[in-house]
């Protein structure tokens, strides 16, 4: 029994890393416009998609405007629609097969660095390949496992792209933090300098007219 669970748990795996269904994750830049495109490959599929604004092109600005994101079908029908988002992480189901379009749209005056992931859920049932009343539920138990398996790489690399933002923006305000006391340190020491001279030309007056 032991031995025919890591049997399974082997086959499984092996399926999960020759299958050519892996989760399609880039990272790009975008000026204005970026559209991308999947090609779905069955009716009923569930598509999850997620994208993380990594960061800036610029010290001072953190991406609190966020991108736009338009999910448009085969036909053009639009299936969803995304407003100054920094960060979002959905699911829908493709009532079509076909090419599905993802256009991104930057509103900022910077460049942005998105990570952009795709991945189409896909079960295969079995029933119609083999007869073997022992063999299908081993093949279910397999196709679910490897989808399994695709579902945590989808959200690990979710939230390996949501960390390195957080590193990212934590590193621009310990920045900002070190340029604003820096800049007050000077402005007091400025200001001491100044009331320091002040003082002494009005104790240099004084002690003028105290002679005369």
């Amino acid at each position: 029994m032991k031995i025919g669970f890591l049997v399974f748990v082997a086959v499984a795996l092996l399926a999960f890393l020759c299958s050519p269904n892996a989760v399609y994750g880039i990272r790009f830049v975008i000026d204005r416009e970026e559209c991308f495109s999947h090609d779905v490959k069955y009716e009923g599929d569930t598509i999850h998609v997620s994208f993380v604004v990594i960061k800036a092109d610029s010290t001072w600005h953190n991406s609190h405007e966020g991108v736009d994101l338009v999910v448009k079908g085969p036909t053009g029908d639009q299936i969803q629609d995304f407003r100054d988002k920094i960060s979002e992480k959905f699911e829908f189901v493709a009532h079509q097969k076909g090419i599905h379009r993802f256009c991104f749209s930057n509103k900022s005056p910077y460049y942005e660095t998105v990570d952009f992931d795709v991945h189409e859920s896909h079960f295969t049932y079995y029933d119609q390949h083999a007869k073997d009343e022992h063999f299908n539920p081993l093949l279910e138990q397999i196709s679910k496992l490897e989808e399994a398996l695709y579902n945590i790489q989808f959200e690990q690399h979710w939230l390996e792209a949501q960390t390195e933002r957080q590193a990212i923006v934590n590193e621009a305000m310990s920045k900002r933090a070190v340029h604003k006391a820096f800049y007050e340190s000077a402005a007091l020491i400025g200001a001491s300098v100044l009331q320091v001279y002040l003082l002494r030309r009005l104790f240099e007056r004084k002690l003028g007219m105290s002679r005369v």
